[in-house]
């Protein structure tokens, strides 16, 4: 590995992957992880460069994007809002209305049940459900 670290600048000029400063590297690189990512059995070289892409991106996207800090209750009504539902429309993961209504003006936390629910349905990570 110190023969690999022996000269960083040199692989650097010759195409190491390097932070990502500009929206056009962060769309070449997120290019090139997707076609990583869609290689059926990948080699522990294209691992590492999977591994190192998606560290390059997300630190780029945290940095360029990050997320404001909302409570479940925010994140709950934004979703609503943005898929046009309505409270009953969360019947499913939630288990009753009465439960969505408490849990929207504050009287009840989420279930752990509940936010599997809610991650499931709109395809996001527990974390979201989990601020504030």
């Amino acid at each position: 590995m110190a023969s690999v670290l022996a000269n960083p600048a040199e692989m650097i000029e010759r195409g190491a992957p390097r932070v990502i400063h500009s929206e056009t590297e962060l769309a070449q690189y997120t290019s090139v992880l997707e076609t990583l990512v869609g290689i059926e059995h990948p080699s522990p070289s294209e691992l590492e460069a999977i591994d190192l892409l998606t560290l390059l991106i997300t630190s780029y996207e945290d940095e360029r994007y990050p997320l404001p800090e909302a409570t479940p209750v925010e994140v709950v009504r934004f979703l609503l809002d943005q898929h046009s539902l309505r409270q009953r429309d969360l019947v499913a993961e939630f288990g009753t209305e009465s439960a969505v209504s408490m849990f929207l003006s504050g009287q009840r936390d989420l279930t752990l049940q509940q936010i599997e629910g809610l991650c499931r349905r709109f395809r996001l990570s527990a974390d979201v459900f989990l601020r504030g």
